[in-house]
């Protein structure tokens, strides 16, 4: 977690670039992931040359030797006019082409430098140069703490999902090392990055260390990797995350966000997923579908059915997006392959032709296991939107389904969202890992079955209240006759008490 003097750090280089006129938090977090990139290539420059050193172990180097001055810590240290112009016209050519190869290629090629002020250039570098980049999580926590300032949905109804949401979605899953995941929407990465940070969570043991010594302190650090590390850390660096989206900024900033957390080379692509152009084969890792996938698709906006891939209108015939992510993502997964995506509480009640036809598929053909039901001010300041989350295997079938009503996570409701301590998503998670469909039949608690057979019955409805059975307990009132004698003695009080009042001013 991000407090204290690092937060103070990052508060103020962001109010230097809302200063220096750069007041799109997008545009912020893309500059600052632009500089962030440029200095992890110096740091890991370092690292290589001084492993060179003590193994003698041969690198690719990103700088030529007529090329040290483009280095972050050779310009870092020159004066405002002198490192403008470097940074915009031959630091940023540079690391275009130092990025071929990695993950950054594909969408780094029209990285432009938006700074114009040489002082703000100057500030922020030296901002950046105090930030622990290579000090363990600090690094990913800091990213994180970054893009919690993205306060605004987009058009295509994108925001930010918040990570406590991410977490309970991720910990119903439950992935293993050995899994490929993917979010088909994958804005910042959010989901990606929080399943990352669950496998070191619960597949790490503290017999394996891997030891690296900061370039820039010269302080060697310990990492427990542990069986990640052992038997799973090509596949996780490599191969388990794919993600997609079809806004460059969001791709380069989940990209960066992935690095920083540990994932040298994540599959991040350009791509809409839900277009005529998405690849009928997937990545050689998922060659029989995903594992799993985690997404909060956008909610608004409709597409053109002749941009939409046919496969997907086969099954569900509609313009709506949130119902053709559902069956994009079906269509992505593998046969026992699982699924957790958040959806509007239209898609659960919703009566149109569309929207039944896709509970129909999910109960009918697949094993719909979830359905969790979020309140409507888990998404502000973004947007008031009522949705829940919908947990599904890819074939089999359905037999009772998992509700849970969530009523509190942690924060209020409103557009502050300031921690409290009401919070219904530990106890959701329990009751998800105890679940009995034999035991759990009381519609009157939070979490419960319902058998498949009446979401058949009521026309596949998915909502919570088509079967929560609330309780209300009865309030008992006194008369009307004595409420209207007491209101009789009242106002004889305040008469007395006016004309006293009254004899007082003469």
């Amino acid at each position: 977690m991000v407090t204290g003097e690092l937060k103070k750090k990052i508060d103020a280089l962001w109010t230097e670039f809302w200063t220096g006129g750069i007041t799109n938090p997008l545009t912020v977090i893309e500059q600052i992931t632009f500089l962030i990139f440029v200095r992890l290539l110096d740091v890991n420059e370092a690292r290589d040359e001084n492993r060179l050193k003590r193994s003698g172990v041969e690198f690719k180097r990103r700088f030529n030797a007529d090329e040290q001055e483009l280095r972050w810590s050779q310009f870092r240290h020159l004066g405002a006019d002198e490192m403008l112009p470097l940074v915009r016209d031959r630091v940023f050519p540079h690391f275009r082409k130092a990025s071929v190869g990695t993950t950054f290629a594909e969408f780094m090629k029209d990285a432009q430098l938006m700074i114009q002020k040489p002082s703000l250039l100057v500030k922020a570098v030296n901002m950046i140069n105090d930030l622990p980049l290579t000090s363990g999580d600090t690094k990913g926590d800091l990213y994180e703490y970054l893009l919690g300032k993205l306060t605004t949905a987009g058009i295509n109804g994108q925001f930010r999902t918040p990570r406590h949401i991410i977490r309970l979605m991720v910990d119903m899953l439950e992935p293993k090392p050995t899994d490929v995941i993917s979010d088909p929407s994958c804005g910042t990465g959010g989901f990606l990055v929080e399943t990352m940070n669950y496998l070191l969570e619960n597949h790490t043991s503290p017999e394996a260390v891997m030891e690296e010594t900061d370039p820039d302190t010269g302080k060697t650090e310990k990492t427990f990797t542990g069986d990640l590390l052992e038997d799973h850390w090509t596949h996780i660096r490599n191969d388990m995350f794919h993600g997609f989206d079809f806004d460059a900024t969001m791709l380069r900033i989940a990209a960066m966000n992935m690095m920083l957390h540990g994932v040298d080379n994540p599959d991040i692509h350009y791509q809409d997923t839900l277009s005529n152009s998405f690849p009928e084969r997937f990545p050689k890792s998922a060659s029989e579908g995903f594992d799993i996938v985690l997404a909060n698709p956008p909610f608004k906006g409709s597409l053109d059915f002749e941009d939409v891939h046919a496969g997907l209108l086969r099954q569900v015939k509609t313009k709506k997006t949130e119902l053709l992510f559902l069956v994009l993502i079906l269509r992505m997964l593998k046969t026992g392959g699982r699924s957790a995506t958040i959806v509007p509480d239209g898609v659960l009640f919703g009566s149109s032709t569309a929207h039944v036809a896709l509970r129909k598929l999910l109960v009918d053909h697949n094993q719909l296991e979830a359905v969790i039901s979020l309140p409507s001010g888990v998404f502000k300041p973004y947007a008031g939107v009522s949705t829940g989350i919908l947990v599904f295997t890819k074939g089999g079938r359905t037999d009772d389904v998992f509700f849970y009503d969530v009523e509190a996570d942690g924060y209020s409701l409103d557009d502050k969202r300031d921690p409290i301590e009401a919070n219904d998503l530990p106890d959701c998670i329990t009751a998800w890992r105890n679940r009995d469909p034999k035991r759990d039949t009381d519609r009157k608690q939070k979490a419960f079955f319902v058998p498949a057979d009446d979401i058949r019955e009521a026309n596949f409805d998915l909502s919570l209240s088509r079967y929560k059975e609330r309780v209300y307990e009865e309030q008992e009132y006194d008369p009307p006759k004595l409420i209207l004698k007491r209101m009789k003695t009242l106002n004889g009080d305040i008469a007395k008490d006016l004309a006293e009042l009254e004899g007082m001013l003469g």
